[in-house]
């Protein structure tokens, strides 16, 4: 009986071996959940990303608004007729 009772308590202490740190044990589940945590807080992004692209590629099939602002705003182009006046901040 005692034999048995030994050879039962070395099973289960390699059963919860495996279960705890084996392969496909609780430590790789964990390890795994937080990558998977990580993953989808980075896909949040992206797809929030490709969101705003999304919205800038309809905003500029659109219409011409969408071309002009950026026109002004990056390479600084103006409209015939208009005065363009620079206002430069003097450091003191």
């Amino acid at each position: 009986m005692q034999r048995l009772t030994l050879i039962l308590l070395a099973i289960l202490a390699v059963l919860q071996w495996t279960l705890w740190r084996g392969k496909n044990g609780i430590s790789d589940y964990i390890e795994l959940k937080q990558y998977v945590e990580l993953q989808q807080a980075a896909n949040g992004e992206l797809e929030r990303r490709n969101g705003q692209m999304y919205a800038e590629i309809t905003d500029l099939n659109s219409g011409s608004d969408a071309v002009e602002e950026r026109a002004r705003n990056e390479l600084g182009l103006i409209k015939q007729g208009e005065t363009f006046i620079r206002v430069i901040d003097q450091e003191h």
